[in-house]
């Protein structure tokens, strides 16, 4: 499918992937943003004054405004992200995280019901988090894994799961031309909210103690929203993706989490001192995409490296142009 005069709904489309996405498609496509402005990366861009942008303030929880903007703009591509996430604002409100993230899927599912055959491609952004504690390069075949109910850290990958479900229930019931994404650690300009290098890197360029949780041995797979975005693209364009999940992210991208606070120190020439403080939640002790379903059947090969992507942050960062 080519990405160019179509009508693009994204949802949460002014968090940080939906901005960045929104950006590389608004030259050729019509844009539509529907998101409640929880988090706002937006205001960070010219976006708001593409004439092929529009952005529609609402909240996916709420069926009869899901319901109308299907019906008002008659979207083909529909990309689905909004949602809670950050593991503070998770643990903090486990409820409101249960409940947008499932009941907003289901809701805009349930409203495309009412529009068969109109959509052409429909992309649920789920979580590598579904993959358990420990995921060492976990195809897209292997088990999921739920962790036990009481720690409040674990509902956002249920419901993430849940919301997976959901959408391969649709595209085998309603014929749907869904798809999955796992995305795997992402970073780069723009950001806004909870991730470790957004945190790290404003902290660094302020000289600021760099706070580690735990002894920093967690490891992860840190992906640029460039090459983030290329995978998102080809699930749109390649046929095959139909009713496919998909591990987007940087298998080489990989450090700890103290390895990684070093580097942002040292790439942005901070005095930041690293400190250990105590961690008081559960966490995700290890995770490493396998992406060779992606790079069979998208095409997909992630191209920048994790000191390319950390300085071009930086950079960004440096100019200010963040809040």
């Amino acid at each position: 499918m080519q990405i160019k005069d179509k009508t693009v709904l994204i949802t949460g489309g002014a968090g940080f992937i939906g901005t960045s996405l929104a950006k590389k498609l608004v030259d050729d496509n019509k844009i539509i943003l529907f998101d409640n402005l929880w988090r706002n990366a937006l205001k960070n861009t010219e976006l708001p004054n593409h004439p092929n942008l529009e952005f529609v303030k609402g909240d996916v929880v709420n069926f009869g405004e899901v319901r109308d903007i299907l019906a008002q703009y008659r979207p083909q591509v529909i990309l689905h992200m909004a949602a809670i996430a950050g593991i503070d604002t998770v643990i903090k409100s486990p409820t409101n995280t249960l409940r947008v993230n499932i009941i907003g899927t289901y809701n805009l599912l349930e409203a495309l019901k009412e529009n068969p055959g109109r959509v052409e491609r429909f992309v649920d952004f789920s979580t590598s988090e579904v993959l358990g504690v420990r995921s060492f390069k976990s195809p897209e075949t292997f088990a999921t894994n739920l962790q036990p109910v009481g720690p409040a850290r674990w509902v956002y990958a249920a419901s993430k799961l849940t919301s997976e479900h959901l959408t391969h229930a649709y595209f085998k019931e309603f014929n749907l031309p869904a798809v999955i994404v796992r995305p795997f650690n992402i970073y780069g300009p723009g950001q806004v909210g909870e991730g470790a290098v957004h945190v790290f890197i404003k902290r660094a360029l302020e000289n600021l103690d760099l706070e580690i949780h735990g002894d920093g041995d967690q490891i992860r797979s840190w992906c640029y929203i460039d090459d983030m975005l290329k995978g998102v693209l080809l699930c749109l364009e390649k046929d095959q993706a139909q009713g496919q999940i998909f591990n987007i992210g940087n298998p080489r991208g990989t450090v700890t989490i103290t390895s990684l606070a070093e580097k942002i120190v040292q790439l942005s020439g901070s005095k930041s001192k690293i400190v250990h403080v105590p961690k008081n939640y559960v966490d995700v002790e290890l995770r490493i995409p396998n992406i060779e379903k992606a790079r069979e059947v998208l095409d997909y090969q992630p191209e920048v490296d994790l000191n390319e992507g950390l300085l071009l942050t930086i950079d960004w960062y440096r100019k200010g142009i963040h809040s």
